[in-house]
This record gives structure tokens, C-alpha cells and sequence, in this order.
């Protein structure tokens, strides 16, 4: 049942971002009265439709996509000599109907990200100390690199005062680059040089370390001593055997090094402070024998929600939109310096399972993952490939600097390889989206 939800809120959420894209085109080439003879929701055959005017309105065959046929779009096919045709229009003209398909989808980004907020923004509130280390990870590029628990980080990458959401997507776009860390440490301001590594399960940057936060039971495994011990889903937990619990790892580093000996868990439930001894178990996790009490550890997250007036609204927009467009040229640019792996990519079938959940999540998760798929949607299709908007936009500059048309020959072989790139992205795609389905081993 599952999976044809998935593949419906897929349908629903393409669909809306191909009809907007073409839109840009079709209302930019309508403009400056470029004949426009079809414009399809789909590839492949037509399937129906109505003619309006010059324009067939129709859906193929194939729904993943579509595109606005324009009068003499190609050289050589009929129409050339149209001079409503596309290439009889002025270059200028040409590279804005162009980008107009990217633009309309980073206008709905902004549109829809702007509408939400103006109905429900959601924003977690920062720690009164912000960047406090908890926890760093054995053997981590930040414990090589001298962090230590209790460092404050209060510059990082340029960025003075970071809060934990600057820090995780520097983090995280920086596999294999060596980013200038300055913390704060026994009141003092300590150097450092922080190189993460790429984390194989999800295809990013981690510098392996964990902010200091507080800690609460998001789930307690049937059965387990922890359940038995009377701890409950949301507890905040304070210590275990006295000493502070500000991060996950914290919590499964001692009771993994307990040896089955029991532990004294301090707690707090409604405001009151409780404390409960529990005896860990041999337990088997991802095919290895551990000491588990049999609690799942989260972050406790205080999250503060408000309406946004519209010009507060937009600007925040705005912010979030810019800031997730640098992440993706980053992570764009660290896989052509083969410093990212292209794992953290979905394709359709990741995007199906996203589609999903969000839709089952409620209409906020929605319209969140709707945004961000139009942005990557957007700066994918501006990419210098020669079949994209952003191949052509180029070719379209490099001709204005000629002040010449580049010849058929030329243009011909340059798309046929950039049809070719393009396959192959989308069939390594689909493998991947399909290894991420298959057990590991």
C-alpha cells in the first residue's frame, strides 16, 4: 500500500514542479512571441489533449517530464524560416525563455517556503551556550585534529559565532578539505585545522564531532531492562553513574563499557527528578554482541512556533533558499573534486519514499520537501550540459562573446555527448536509488 502512495505523491509532487518549469518557458517564449506548437506534461506518445489556438496542450506516455516544442527550434527542421521561429529571435531573447523553465522553480522554492511560514514557521531554539562540544568521536578528524570535550567552537570556516546549523553544513560539504577551527577553551582562543572525512553510509563530510544538548528517551525497547526499570518515551535523562548525559554517544559509551554491571540512571519526568538502577544486557546490534539497557537516545529539540508576516516571511525564505542552494554547488562541486560521494543523490525512487513519508508526515512536510526538490530541480537543469537549459544558456553566451553562431556540426556533436552524460547520470542514479533498496553484504 505503501509504495503506491509513494508513487502517487511522486506523480503529484513532478508533476507540479514540470508544469511550473515548462510554464516559465512557455510564458517567456509566448513574450517574445515565439510560435509555440506543443506543450506536453510527459515524453513519448501522445496520449490526449486539446489544441488551443497554435499550441497543442497534451499528455504523453512517459510522465516523468516534459517540455515546450517550440517553431524552428532546431537548425534545420521545419520552421527555420519562421520568423516566429526560436532561433530567428535575438540571442538575448533566446537565453531568457531559456532560463525562465529554472527561474519559475526557484520562484516556487521561495513561493512556497514564504506561504508556509506565514502560517506555521518553525524555529529550535539556540542554547544559551551555543556550539558546546559533548562528545568526540574516537579516532574522528576532530579528535585528530586536538577538539576536546567542553571546546566551544566560536569561529569556523569565517563564519564568527556559528550556531550548530552553520557548523553542520560546513561539516558536511567539506569531505577531504581542511577548514580553519577556532574554539574557545578554559577562556582562552585555540587554533585549529579540522579535516572531515566522508561518512560511507550517507555520502558527506562528518568531522566527528557532537554538540552538547539534553537528552531524552525517544523510544524503550519491549522487554528490555529499561522498561522494566520504568523509564518511559520523552524522560530527559540527567546523569548515569553521576556523570552528565549531553549527547547519545555519551549514554551508549557507558553502558557499552559497563560489562553488565548495573548503573544508576538519573532522570527527570514532569519536572520531577527520579533515579532508578538498571542492569545492561548482551545484546546483539547490527551483528555484534553489546551491553544494552535497551533505550533509543534523541536530542531534545525546543522548538518555538510562530507566524511570520509576509515581508518576514519572503526575507526568511529568501535565507533558507540561498542557504540550501550553496549547499547543493558545494556538494555539486565536492563530488567533481571527488571529495563527495554521489550516495547522498536520490533519484526517483528516493524521492518516491520522501514523497511519501512526507505526504504521511502532514501537509508542512510536504510543502518543505516540494520546495526543496524545485531548488534542486532548478540548479540541476542550469548545469552546463549541453541538453539542459544551462548548456544552452551557455552556448547562447559563448555565441554573444563570438558575436557568431557556433556551426551545426559543432552543436550536433555537443549535444549527442551531452544526451550521452546524461544517461549515464540518470542510470547511476536509478542504480544507486536500487542499492540502497538491496540488503547490505
Amino acid at each position: 500500500m505503501n509504495i503506491f502512495q509513494n508513487v502517487v505523491w511522486l506523480l503529484v509532487l513532478i508533476g507540479v514542479m514540470i508544469l511550473i518549469h515548462e510554464l516559465g518557458h512557455f510564458w517567456a517564449a509566448r513574450f517574445f512571441d515565439v510560435k509555440v506548437e506543443v506543450f506536453s506534461f510527459g515524453f513519448g506518445p501522445r496520449l490526449f489533449g486539446f489544441k488551443r489556438g497554435e499550441t497543442d496542450y497534451r499528455f504523453s506516455a512517459i510522465l516523468f517530464g516534459g517540455y515546450v516544442k517550440m517553431s524552428g527550434e532546431q537548425p534545420g527542421e521545419d520552421g527555420g524560416d519562421d520568423p516566429r521561429g526560436f532561433l530567428a529571435k535575438p540571442r538575448g531573447q533566446r537565453l531568457i525563455i531559456a532560463f525562465a523553465g529554472p527561474f519559475m522553480n526557484i520562484v516556487l522554492a521561495v513561493a512556497l517556503l514564504t506561504g508556509l511560514y506565514m502560517v506555521k514557521f518553525q524555529k529550535i531554539v539556540e542554547p544559551k551556550e551555543r556550539a558546546v562540544i559533548a562528545h568526540v568521536m574516537p579516532d574522528s578528524a576532530a579528535q585528530k585534529a586536538g577538539v576536546v570535550v567542553g571546546d566551544r567552537i566560536v569561529r569556523i570556516d569565517g563564519t564568527e559565532n556559528p550556531t550548530w546549523e552553520d557548523i553542520t553544513i560546513t561539516e558536511i560539504a567539506s569531505a577531504y578539505k581542511t577548514i580553519p577551527v577556532t574554539v574557545e577553551r578554559a577562556g582562552k582562543r585555540v587554533e585549529l585545522s579540522v579535516t572531515p572525512v566522508l561518512d560511507d553510509r550517507i555520502g558527506v563530510g562528518s568531522a566527528g564531532w557532537v554538540q552538547r544538548s539534553e537528552i531524552q528517551v525517544a523510544n524503550v525497547t519491549a522487554g528490555m531492562p529499561a522498561e522494566t526499570a520504568g523509564l518511559r518515551r520523552g524522560d530527559l535523562l540527567l546523569t548515569v553513574n553521576g556523570q552528565p548525559i549531553q549527547s547519545p554517544y555519551r549514554l551508549q559509551e557507558i553502558i557499552k563499557n559497563s560489562n553488565g554491571k548495573s548503573v544508576e540512571v538519573e532522570y527527570e519526568r514532569e519536572r520531577r527528578r527520579q533515579a532508578v538502577s538498571i542492569t545492561p544486557v548482551l545484546s546483539a546490534l547490527q551483528g555484534q554482541q553489546r551491553w544494552m539497557i535497551g533505550v533509543e537516545p534523541q536530542v531534545k529539540l525546543e522548538i518555538v512556533t510562530m507566524k511570520l508576516s509576509l515581508p518576514a516571511a519572503f526575507a526568511e525564505s529568501v535565507r533558507q533558499n540561498a542557504q540550501s542552494g550553496m549547499l547543493i554547488v558545494q556538494f555539486l562541486k565536492g563530488m567533481i573534486e571527488r571529495r563527495m560521494s554521489p550516495k547522498s543523490l536520490e533519484g526517483p525512487i528516493g524521492i518516491a519514499r520522501l514523497s511519501g513519508d512526507a505526504a504521511r508526515e502532514g501537509p508542512t512536510a510536504f510543502i518543505l520537501l516540494m520546495a526543496m526538490v524545485s531548488l534542486n530541480l532548478a540548479i540541476f537543469n542550469l548545469l552546463p550540459i549541453p541538453i539542459l537549459d544551462g548548456g544552452v544558456i551557455l552556448m547562447l553566451l559563448v555565441e554573444m562573446v563570438m558575436r557568431r553562431d557556433i556551426s551545426i556540426v559543432v552543436k550536433e556533436a555537443v549535444f549527442k555527448v551531452g544526451f550521452v552524460f546524461l544517461m549515464a547520470v540518470v542510470m547511476f542514479v536509478l542504480y544507486s536509488d536500487i542499492s540502497k533498496l538491496l540488503p547490505p553484504g
